[in-house]
């Protein structure tokens, strides 16, 4: 049996449609609370530092969980690593890279190995599905350099 064309692609675009509404309500964005805030609280902005580097990360407001876990106002910690958050779709899950690094497991603290040289550090925070809340809740940026 032969379909033209025109015919499946109106099949998958009714298909596309019907699943967009659940596809949309699953990627919505959720609220942290107001005081939520997320830091690096080391290393601190302008260190020089040699490797491996530590990473500790501080959040305020919300609670840790892995990811996965569906908790009100909970979510884990994604590292930045010379990315500017322009960079970042905060409306899909973020991929895990070697410059978006996931701590999916609700770590507070990472050991890292980073090329010597100057590096920008970022701290994104996000829920279960690795989804951004909205507004973001995002630490200022750091410089650091690795010897």
């Amino acid at each position: 049996m032969r379909r033209s064309l025109s015919g499946i692609a109106a099949v998958l675009l009714g298909s596309a449609l019907l699943a967009s509404p659940a596809l949309a309500e699953e990627m919505q964005r959720q609220a942290p609370p107001e005081d939520a805030k997320v830091d690096i609280i080391a290393p601190q902005d302008g260190a020089t530092v040699s490797g491996p580097l530590t990473v500790r990360m501080g959040l305020k407001g919300m609670g840790v969980a892995p990811a996965g876990m569906e908790a009100p106002n909970t979510g884990h910690h994604h590292l930045l690593i010379d990315t500017p958050l322009a960079d970042v779709d905060l409306s899909a899950p973020l991929p895990s890279t070697e410059q978006t690094r996931h701590f999916g497991g609700g770590q507070t603290q990472a050991t890292l190995e980073l090329p010597p040289g100057e590096h920008t550090l970022q701290l994104l925070f996000m829920d279960h599905r690795h989804l951004s809340f909205d507004p973001p809740v995002i630490s200022a940026p750091i410089t650091i350099t690795v010897e």
